[in-house]
């Protein structure tokens, strides 16, 4: 059964996360909904345990608008299907091993694109935050990534909160009001209808 933190106990989460603090290579998944507030919740982390915390996003491994286009799936980008599974659980593979630096993608959003090779993490950081909708899905490769992790928060927010901020984010990048929703309640929802199931695999749920 899961922990319950209120995302208001910020205090209380970045205790948790300096519990990792310690000898080898510890790594916290942060996971959720689409909208669910992972990513500030993760710069929250990272900027409390600073120098020794690097947060490395799922989102770089987006397969690239051309792929999408090829494969037919541009429509339903952010679908488990339209991430390099594989190579994302590569990567913290590599990241757990703690043997070597490594460098990991990001995703920038104005270009709609991965970008490789942009996050330097230091072979001798003690703990990198993964952030990511599908961090503890079943099906393979994404089941292998749970056994890889020390902690994983599933990120629980009031609905109607997180659709506005998903509304908000689409139109700050480029679609206009009813695209913004429209894509919020449709591919973002079954999205996220999907994530819900692997709640009770986190070890803490974050509401609020």
């Amino acid at each position: 059964m899961p922990t319950t933190i209120d995302r208001a106990d910020l205090p209380a989460l970045i205790a948790r996360a300096s519990g990792l603090l310690g000898d080898g290579r510890r790594i916290l998944g942060l996971t959720g909904p689409p909208g669910a507030g992972k990513s500030t919740l993760a710069a929250e982390i990272v900027g409390a345990l600073a120098p020794a915390c690097v947060l490395v996003p799922m989102d770089g491994f987006h397969l690239a608008q051309s792929e999408l286009d090829r494969l037919g799936r541009h429509g339903r980008k952010g679908a488990i299907d339209t991430f390099d599974g594989f190579g994302f659980v590569a990567l913290v593979r590599r990241l757990r091993a703690a043997t070597e630096d490594v460098y990991a993608p990001t995703f920038r959003r104005d270009l709609e694109e991965p970008i490789a090779g942009a996050i330097h993490v230091a072979g001798n950081v003690p703990v990198v935050v993964l952030e990511g909708n599908y961090l503890l899905a079943s099906q393979p490769p994404w089941s292998s990534l749970r056994e890889l992790m020390d902690d994983v928060w599933y990120l629980d927010p009031d609905r109607e909160a997180r659709l506005a901020r998903l509304v908000r984010r689409h139109e700050e990048f480029g679609r206009d009001a009813a695209a913004a929703r429209a894509w919020a309640l449709g591919s973002d929802e079954r999205n996220a209808e999907l994530i819900a199931q692997t709640r009770g695999r986190a070890d803490v749920v974050v509401v609020g």
